[in-house]
């Protein structure tokens, strides 16, 4: 069944969020400036998914969405690091 609730957004916490995912681009940038070999990727890969859980839950309004919806989307999240890691491991044991 349709939730039929507005919500609204103050543009300041939009914002504020807006200002996070920018230090996190700068983040990943500087990231790249250190040789961490192998790390490397890790810690873009990590950064990448801290600022696609920001723009879910306030941009795509995750946050105002049912239990089930947010289970499914942490069960995406979860496949989606099943994937990274088995391509991780099938990289080192090549």
């Amino acid at each position: 069944m349709a939730n039929n609730t507005t919500h609204t957004t103050e543009y300041k916490v939009l914002a504020r969020v807006l200002l996070v995912l920018m230090f996190f681009t700068f983040l990943t940038i500087s990231v790249t400036t250190y040789h961490l070999a192998a790390f490397s990727v890790t810690v873009a890969l990590l950064i990448a998914s801290v600022k696609g859980f920001f723009v879910l839950t306030y941009f795509m309004h995750l946050k105002y969405e049912s239990t089930l919806l947010r289970i499914l989307v942490a069960m995406i999240f979860v496949l989606y690091a099943v994937i990274i890691l088995i391509t991780f491991i099938d990289y080192a044991f090549r």
